[in-house]
């Protein structure tokens, strides 16, 4: 909750179950209380870091009076003082925008496109580790006076603490399903490279296709973060079945099919099992694993969904999972070229199976999707 009296802010974020919201709600909520007190800080957003691939992603923001900077990520190493600033973990504050800061990246251009005058980056850093920045933007020259940059800082560290809790208990869910694919041993033929690969296509697919669809990049990021446990449920598949050289039978077909409301039970329980079932994001989690088999014209399972019924990240994540599968190496097929799973892709779209915008998604950015491929590739069996 956030109170403000006699001009003086007091804030408490509330993570009661019955009270939770998405970290985007949060952040305009927060925001709304800072106008209160600095009108003109008109921009609050957050962008997160991904050390794997030195990515800083949009994540969450609150734009006033302006455009919004979304779906856009750049790779850290490639900004000089941002990588300063993530190294040093020291704040920056800048005061004269329009005749100091380089339009050396999208978003410098997109900060002097929109008339912002100065500015206040906080790093956010958890136990440690970097997670991302925090930028305050206005319109108006010397907003950030040190008085409110101290202030300010209160902002920063719950902002940061609400993601930090939220990624943690994301990454729980993850790890411990994780934890029991490895366990029981789950050998098909998902290898640790497919799941790298095909939850970056997700991400690359969802990060375009989240504009037209009003979705947020919290939306982006948990589409990345949940993708590669689209087939968990295989687990409590019998390997007579799962590992099977040849065609199933359709008795067979049958079992392999409940591999995705086996899924959807196993994230229903872990999650209450972690007391972290209450978190707003845990519909795409479940969508994308019970219903990524899916297809627009019926014909998919487990439920036989028709077009609309389809959930998006559950379309994004089947298109990344067919793309991959067509384009490695498997016992039965050589790999095939991009250019032949996208055409492969678009047939299916024509057949009415699949979703259109997220094959283009894939198809306008080949040169993301080669360098995924390549640097991601499964490695060489001696």
């Amino acid at each position: 909750m956030i109170e403000c009296t006699r001009g003086v802010v007091h804030m408490e974020l509330d993570f009661n179950a019955a009270s939770y919201t998405t970290l985007s709600a949060r952040l305009q909520s927060l925001h709304d209380m800072l106008l209160l007190v600095h009108p003109d800080i008109e921009r609050v957003a957050c962008a997160l870091y991904d050390p794997t691939d030195d990515l800083l992603k949009t994540f969450i923001n609150s734009t006033r009076n302006g455009e919004a900077i979304r779906s856009y990520q750049y790779k850290l190493s490639d900004s000089e003082s941002l990588s300063y600033l993530a190294r040093t973990r020291e704040l920056r504050h800048m005061t004269d925008i329009q005749h100091t800061l380089l339009p050396s990246s999208a978003h410098s251009e997109y900060v002097l496109r929109e008339g912002y005058e100065s500015s206040f980056t906080v790093p956010m850093q958890h136990q440690g580790d970097f997670l991302g920045f925090i930028f305050f933007d206005s319109r108006q020259l010397d907003t950030f006076a040190p008085e409110v940059r101290r202030e300010l800082l209160l902002y920063a560290n719950l902002l940061t603490m609400a993601i930090a809790n939220e990624l943690i208990a994301v990454r729980a869910i993850v790890g411990s399903m994780q934890i029991a694919r490895e366990f029981t041993e789950l050998r098909d033929l998902e290898t640790g490279a497919h799941l790298q690969r095909m939850s970056r296509y997700s991400r690359l697919v969802a990060r375009m296709v989240a504009p037209a669809a009003d979705r947020p990049d919290e939306f982006v990021e948990h589409v990345f973060l949940y993708s590669p446990l689209h087939d968990i449920g295989k687990i409590g598949i019998p390997d007579a079945i799962l590992l099977k050289p040849g065609p199933l039978t359709e008795e067979e077909w049958v079992i392999m099919r409940a591999h995705t409301t086996k899924g959807r039970e196993m994230v229903d329980r872990i999650s209450v099992d972690l007391h972290i079932d209450y978190l707003p994001d845990q519909p795409v989690l479940k969508n994308i694993v019970e219903l990524h088999h899916e297809a627009l014209d019926g014909s998919g399972y487990p439920h036989g969904l028709i077009g609309a019924e389809v959930p998006l990240e559950a379309r994004i994540v089947s298109i990344a999972d067919i793309f991959d599968a067509l384009t490695s190496a498997r016992p039965y097929k050589e790999p095939w070229s991009t250019a032949r799973a996208i055409d492969e892709l678009r047939h299916m779209v024509d057949l009415g199976r699949i979703d259109g915008d997220c094959v283009e998604a894939l198809a306008e950015n080949l040169d993301e999707v080669e360098d995924i491929s390549t640097r991601l590739g499964d490695p060489v069996r001696v």
